[in-house]
């Protein structure tokens, strides 16, 4: 990626961003023949090690309620999520990662370390510590 020309910090935020999440996918489709988008990966991300309902996982991610349910029917349609009905609520449904979710998921943070690894070798160990804690401020917004 050629230097940012912009200097204001919600462009180069957003730069950045948009630069680790191809990054991330196109390390993960060049190694898969299971395609993940980025927002399945979010909903992934929801879910390991938690059961929990579709109204729940729309509530924590920000992604409108109607692409959430297309998004889990194409996470179920690939195998890596089971949806069930809810026990107590016949207008809910349970939604859980399988076996091959889990393994997907715990595939995939191994390729994050190895980018975020890639990343601190590039910008060297101090900056790489000092962008971990500025991120992790609390920017009173």
């Amino acid at each position: 990626m050629t230097p940012s020309t912009s200097t204001r910090l919600l462009d180069l935020l957003t730069e950045r961003n948009d630069q680790v999440r191809r990054m991330s996918e196109q390390s993960w489709n060049e190694q898969s023949d299971i395609h993940i988008s980025n927002s399945e990966w979010y909903i992934l991300a929801t879910l390991y090690q938690s059961k929990t309902t579709i109204a729940e996982v729309t509530r924590s991610v920000h992604i409108s309620r109607q692409a959430i349910h297309k998004l889990i029917k194409n996470l179920e349609g690939k195998a890596l999520v089971l949806v069930t009905d809810h026990p107590q609520n016949r207008k809910d449904k349970c939604i859980e990662l399988t076996p091959l979710g889990h393994t997907c998921y715990e595939q995939n943070e191994t390729l994050k370390a190895q980018l975020e690894q890639r990343i601190q070798e590039g910008i060297g160990q101090e900056a790489f510590d000092q962008l971990k804690t500025i991120l992790r401020m609390d920017w009173k917004l």
